[in-house]
């Protein structure tokens, strides 16, 4: 089944700060909102609405990969759950978490820490695909599990110079190739409270660098 991915061009700049409600300890970090929550929200839904019928029948054991996919799981899981009440497909669901860290700063830095994952099987929850090798590895890990199956949701996948090719099932968005903070993207741990997703200023990324 093909799906069809909600497209940003290279030219898209996003929106002013002055729109939007920005905590003010962050609003001189911030270049743009790239991508304002409600729409985060409604593409969300939709993909929550594209899982139910590729995965309908199956229980699915729904690993969250922390940190930064935690909001888009809670968000992705709640509406699958509101279509588990309200139409006539309903899927099984159990819930895990696993948490990996392969970032220092805004760059990738190849080493991959693990950590948790006692019961993983079915789909994945991931925030953003960058080059595509964390996710590989945490594949390669699920194998030894022997689940029936494996599908990766990702809210964001980045076009860039850098991918190793790989491609997750379900995508909100495709973006250029810019650090984007916000929805529980971080840089350095910072950033996880805004809701919007926004692209972060140089300052920001000097005043919080490691």
């Amino acid at each position: 089944m093909r799906f069809i991915v909600f497209q940003l061009s290279d030219e898209e700049k996003g929106y002013d700060l002055d729109l939007f409600c920005i905590p003010k300890h962050y609003a001189a970090d911030l270049e743009r909102v790239y991508i304002p929550h409600g729409l985060i929200l409604d593409r969300t839904e939709r993909l929550a609405r594209e899982i139910m019928k590729d995965m309908g029948g199956h229980h699915i054991v729904a690993l969250c990969v922390l940190k930064g996919g935690y909001k888009f799981f809670a968000d992705l899981l709640d509406y699958i759950k509101a279509l588990n009440r309200n139409s006539d497909q309903s899927i099984p669901m159990t819930v895990d978490f696993i948490r990996l860290k392969s970032y220092s700063n805004d760059q990738s830095t190849g080493d991959i820490k693990v950590i948790g994952g006692d019961d993983l099987s079915t789909l994945t929850g991931k925030d953003i695909i960058d080059t595509g090798k964390t996710m590989m590895t945490l594949l390669q890990l699920l194998k030894q599990y022997k689940p029936k199956m494996v599908k990766v949701a990702s809210l964001l996948v980045k076009r860039t110079p850098r991918s190793v090719g790989y491609r997750p099932d379900f995508v909100g968005f495709e973006i250029p190739d810019k650090f984007v903070v916000g929805y529980a993207l971080d840089y350095n741990e910072y950033f996880r409270d805004l809701n919007h997703i926004c692209v972060i200023s140089e300052s920001g990324k000097e005043k919080y660098k490691a």
